[in-house]
């Protein structure tokens, strides 16, 4: 038995996109041998949004947990990556347009506000959205993003975004997640990259496999567009974290949120909550002891 149910939606331009539906559950015990988590009533929905070259099944594991604690999940496809279609138009792989699908998803289930979790990319849909409706946010956690960026973790994403691999095998395909996330996850064992790559992949024609992601969102990234530097990320990062409270998550190993760059943040909002996880570096899978545990205790503190 599934658990979670796909629904479709529509955009606005007539995409066809994807999301997965965790149901909220009632558990006594979300993580046995860390947080013991009182039973909760049905509370404002989580809504996860993944990275650049990811999709929803990176939070397989993250949602059904979060969903036993009594909210419901939706982690979605964002245009472009997993079950939801490709865009013919290169430009609309925008944080814009995505900020506006996601409202397209939350009018359609009759959501008005949510606890957004945003992994990387998702972070900037979430600032995004914070800076056209923060109404839609009553709660976010930016994993391992925010709007300043340290420029060595961005070249390292250059360097593999939108170039074509077709592995032959699901061996194949684990080397190469595990070629370009090593650095990142040095304790994973290989069957945990066999698991990654199976998030990543889907078999395709002539025998090979292909990524789950339109390469032409390369394009985007290549024009600056999900770079969140400029004084309109920094205005939205403010007006979240002093209307919302906020929890950042960083990566200890993080090339993409360094030092640096967590700093300024922290001084930058002085409310936000702020969690850095062990030998992780971009981004943490919310599923490591210290950001779970992080994440429950924030969400105890919002209706």
């Amino acid at each position: 038995m599934s658990k979670y149910t796909e629904i479709s939606f529509t955009s606005d331009d007539g995409l066809r996109l994807s999301a997965r539906d965790y149901a909220a559950g009632v558990r006594a015990d979300a993580a046995p041998g860390h947080v013991a988590a009182a039973h909760l009533p049905a509370h404002l929905p989580v809504l996860c949004l993944h990275g650049l070259t990811r999709n929803a099944a990176d939070f397989d594991e993250f949602a059904p947990r979060i969903a036993a604690l009594g909210r419901r999940v939706l982690a979605l496809d964002v245009r472009g990556r997993g079950r939801s279609a490709h865009d013919p138009d290169p430009d609309n792989y925008h944080p814009e347009v995505y900020a506006n699908d996601v409202e397209t998803v939350m009018a359609g289930l009759g959501i008005e506000r949510a606890v957004f979790v945003g992994t990387s990319m998702g972070g900037l849909i979430t600032l995004t959205l914070a800076a056209r409706n923060i109404e839609r946010i009553a709660a976010a956690v930016l994993n391992d993003i925010g709007p300043v960026i340290s420029a060595r973790g961005l070249a390292r994403i250059a360097g593999y975004v939108g170039k074509t691999v077709r592995p032959a095998t699901w061996i194949e395909a684990a080397g190469f997640v595990k070629d370009i996330n090593r650095c990142a996850f040095p304790d994973n064992p290989d069957s945990e990259w066999d698991k990654w790559a199976r998030r990543a992949f889907a078999p395709g024609d002539e025998g090979r496999l292909t990524a789950r992601y339109d390469p032409n969102i390369a394009i985007a990234f290549q024009d600056g567009k999900l770079r969140p530097t400029s004084l309109a990320a920094r205005k939205a990062f403010r007006a979240l974290t002093s209307q919302r409270p906020t929890l950042l998550v960083r990566g200890a190993l993080s090339d993409l949120v360094e030092a640096p760059q967590a700093d300024w943040m922290r001084r930058a909002a002085l409310s936000i909550e702020y969690v850095e996880v062990p030998n992780v570096g971009h981004a943490p899978m919310l599923t490591e002891p210290a950001a779970f545990e992080a994440i429950v205790r924030f969400l105890a503190k919002v209706d």
